[in-house]
């Protein structure tokens, strides 16, 4: 057959090596809704619901359980419930109703209630929506911070250089699960090196990452997956009891908490119930506001290539991140797993949330290059910095990052590692050379960097954990060895466990250890000339991009 070369130039574009599947309810491949998701319904009866979107109490699942208990305004369910979906999604968008209002009114309707809320918004009204939702006025950015060899003096190096950059979290996990204490210590310090304040977790095993968190090694949790089916949230072993369990005990030791959910999860695991993936994922964030836990890493995440696949995807993945703000949660945004071979593709997905803002434009950004994120790779990455910092500038947006110069990014580089060494030594960890360093120091990534003795690092990590070493070890190791500032730094953080005032919804530190959040600056955005405008020192600080024509030369 002879072939138009037009199409056959269309075939080997990179978006063509994308997967997409035609709606498929019966499987869970419905985006926003399916013909067998309920229909809005609830019932009060002496204090208690005993009706939920259809299901009467007696024929409960587990989630439903849990979500009319702990979840519902029970209080306001019958007048919330009484107001039409369209009044509700239009209120979402009207200047002249406030956040407090659209938070009171959402307070009381049922997930059923909430998709159709949802439906009747376009991507552009979602993101009109996030921008008066989100609960924190300034949004920020979290960051992957991982590499192959799980290499601690380059987990330093790069916490320092994206903390430098801007991420006020970072997050970090393993090859290898014994690395954990190593990565989360290399992570604390390399973070408060490179700008104090940023908040840092290690994801691993759950009675790991607890530990390493009442230690004093980490300050956030946010891998506590929800799913929104009975029989994949039992295949995770878990219920949400167990996860709202899970929960207080990270929060009563002074630990902020994320919990993890996104569209697809539950076709992967083969059990969606014929529902659509935004009421799946609206019940996962109703039992995440039911545990009491401050916020949710949402908007499909590892399960993005799913929702990705089927119409309308992408406009459920901001849907579902606008409904955790409706609910009141801080929202990391996910943008954390890659999922296209398209640039343009992967870039047009992001900008749903860049453009309004939420509390965590990615849940995590790669800063590194995607070859060492061992989260599987995420939809920006270390080679990116500049577009972004390129795309903030245009558009007069606040992505959370900045632009910084190379001598910036070597000396808090050199720092990081050189405070890593001398704490392994201190500690009689597993030696850490000069020359390593000094790889590592202008290292791109692990293939720039010299081997470590695995061996000796993982007996060397067990007896770590075995001897007890906690956060005021680490303090006490930078302060006898010459770094005095980096010590006062990781010791504000461990003070900041006792306050307990960052487990507030969306909060993050400042340079000074002040804590910003939903609570103490709630977003105030109603209409033009309101809420958080990018000006002032920050818009100078995003201007000035290191390849630009500088007029005071001239």
């Amino acid at each position: 057959m002879k072939r138009s070369k037009r199409i056959e130039a269309l075939d080997r574009r990179a978006v063509n090596q994308d997967a997409f599947i035609d709606e498929w309810p019966e499987m869970g491949f419905a985006a926003m809704r399916s013909p067998y998701d309920p229909k809005p319904s609830v019932r009060v009866e002496n204090g208690v619901i005993t009706e939920l979107d259809g299901k009467q109490r007696a024929d409960f699942d587990f989630l439903d359980q849990f979500i009319a208990d702990y979840a519902i305004r029970i209080d306001r369910a019958e007048a919330s419930m009484a107001v039409s979906s369209l009044e509700i999604a239009r209120m979402i968008v009207d200047i002249h109703t406030t956040r407090k209002e659209v938070l009171e009114l959402i307070s009381g309707i049922t997930p059923a209630k909430m998709v159709e809320v949802v439906n009747y918004l376009n991507v552009v009204e979602m993101m009109m929506g996030m921008q008066k939702m989100r609960a924190r006025r300034v949004p920020g950015n979290q960051a992957h911070i991982t590499n192959l060899k799980d290499d601690p003096v380059q987990i330093a190096a790069d916490a320092a250089e994206g903390a430098l950059r801007g991420f006020r979290e970072e997050e970090t996990t393993t090859g290898v699960a014994r690395y954990a204490p190593f990565n989360a210590i290399a992570l604390l310090i390399g973070s408060q090196a490179g700008r104090r304040g940023v908040l840092t977790q290690c994801s691993v095993e759950e009675a790991t990452e607890l530990d390493l968190g009442i230690r004093g090694l980490t300050t956030y949790a946010e891998t506590l997956s929800v799913y929104g089916t009975e029989k994949v949230f039992i295949d995770g072993d878990d219920t949400p009891y167990s996860k709202a369990f899970l929960n207080a005990a990270y929060a009563s030791r002074g630990l902020k908490v994320r919990f993890t959910s996104g569209a697809g999860s539950e076709v992967l695991m083969g059990s969606s119930e014929r529902k659509s993936m935004l009421y799946l994922e609206c019940r996962c964030l109703y039992v995440t506001k039911g545990a009491g836990t401050q916020g949710i890493q949402n908007g499909s995440v590892s399960c993005v290539g799913v929702a990705a696949a089927v119409p309308a995807g992408i406009r459920e993945i901001m849907g579902e991140n606008l409904v955790a703000a409706l609910l009141g949660l801080e929202c990391a945004s996910s943008n954390d797993q890659t999922f296209s071979h398209s640039d343009m593709r992967r870039t047009a997905r992001t900008m749903l949330q860049f453009l309004p803002g939420t509390d965590f434009i990615f849940s995590g950004y790669a800063a590194e290059p995607n070859y060492d994120n061992m989260f599987a790779g995420s939809n920006f990455d270390a080679e990116d910095f500049d577009d972004y910092n390129v795309l903030q500038r245009d558009m007069q947006v606040d992505g959370g990052l900045r632009p910084v110069t190379e001598e910036e990014v070597i000396r808090v580089r050199r720092e990081a590692a050189k405070a890593v060494q001398a704490v392994f030594r201190y500690l009689g960890l597993t030696e850490i050379t000069d020359e390593q360093v000094e790889t590592v120091v202008y290292a791109h990534g692990s293939k720039d960097t010299l081997k470590r003795d695995v061996a000796s690092d993982l007996m060397a990590a067990d007896d770590l954990m075995k001897r007890g070493i906690t956060g005021v070890d680490i303090v006490r190791a930078l302060a006898e060895t010459g770094y005095v500032d980096l010590a006062e730094s990781i010791l504000n953080m461990l003070k900041q466990r006792v306050i307990g005032d960052y487990m507030h919804t969306a909060a993050i530190l400042d340079e000074q250890f002040q804590v910003m959040s939903g609570v103490n600056t709630p977003n105030d955005y109603l209409g033009p000339g309101t809420g958080y405008r990018v000006t002032g020192k920050r818009w100078e600080e995003i201007k000035a991009v290191p390849h630009r024509i500088d007029v005071n030369e001239f």
